[in-house]
């Protein structure tokens, strides 16, 4: 699994700095600072977060929904590195209470067993929770260090040096690439992976981290659980529970907590 992630950000990265040469005068990091937030996002957000993440979930004894839970996490560690290294965007009390509204809506959406989340797999599911912490870390150092590297050639840097690092993970792993099977299918998963979900989704990310801050765009990982529901009634016919609808609600109002002064302001606008 991590080979496959690192073949993944080796094309996205090659696809992510020519574009950045395209659109850019100078491409590549300058100084200290810049190359600081490259490697944060080599480390933290592309090699630390997709090795614990994949290793984790190939252990058998890690169900989907105890995943799923494991990795909402995120918003709420996220909020305690904030703490820690971005004092200016701590949030209040209301604001906290949100955020957990939220990830009880996420924890029914993924209706995951009890007893699969306690029990079992401990090692696999505690390197999931360091997946979701690498992530938050990430997002809120790279917020800290606030360089002024533009986000076409911080994702692009990040993007290969953080697939080097997985290279040499997965040689240390004893995977081999003769076992990485290129049937039409896994290729075709494999370039919209690398396209659709890195490359245009982490210049979506970056974007939206400079602008909302690492505690708002964090809760992008609530949303998850709602839109693979959707997209299992629309694609596979799977039926809408109850429980789907509780969560969908949970996170709405977690949302709307959080985002309390900017909807009271758009509704005075009216």
């Amino acid at each position: 699994p991590v080979l496959f992630a690192a073949v993944r950000y080796d094309i996205a990265g090659v696809l992510m700095l020519g574009y950045a040469w395209w659109v850019l005068d100078d491409p590549i990091p300058r100084g200290r600072e810049q190359w600081a937030t490259v490697a944060v996002g080599a480390v933290l957000l592309i090699a630390a977060y997709h090795a614990f993440l994949f290793i984790g979930e190939a252990d058998d004894a890690v169900t989907s929904g105890s995943a799923a839970v494991l990795v909402s996490l995120s918003p709420l560690l996220t909020t305690g590195f904030a703490r820690l290294f971005l004092p200016e965007e701590r949030l209040e009390l209301v604001g906290l209470f949100g955020l957990l509204i939220g990830l009880a809506g996420a924890v029914v959406l993924a209706d995951p067993d009890p007893n699969a989340l306690l029990s079992g797999g401990m090692t696999a599911k505690l390197l999931i929770v360091a997946a979701a912490a690498s992530f938050a870390l990430g997002s809120v150092l790279t917020r800290r260090i606030d360089s002024d590297l533009p986000v076409e050639s911080m994702e692009g840097w990040s993007m290969l040096l953080g697939a080097l690092l997985m290279h040499v993970l997965s040689l240390g792993l004893g995977e081999s690439p003769a076992t990485l099977e290129l049937t039409p299918g896994i290729v075709a998963s494999l370039l919209y992976l690398s396209v659709i979900a890195s490359a245009l989704g982490f210049l979506i990310y970056f974007d939206l981290l400079d602008r909302l801050g690492p505690i708002e765009i964090n809760l992008v990982s609530y949303v998850a659980p709602v839109f693979a529901a959707l997209s299992g009634w629309l694609v596979l016919d799977e039926v809408i529970t109850p429980e789907t609808a509780v969560g969908f609600l949970l996170i709405v109002s977690g949302f709307s907590l959080l985002k309390r002064r900017q909807i009271a302001d758009e509704l005075d606008r009216l």
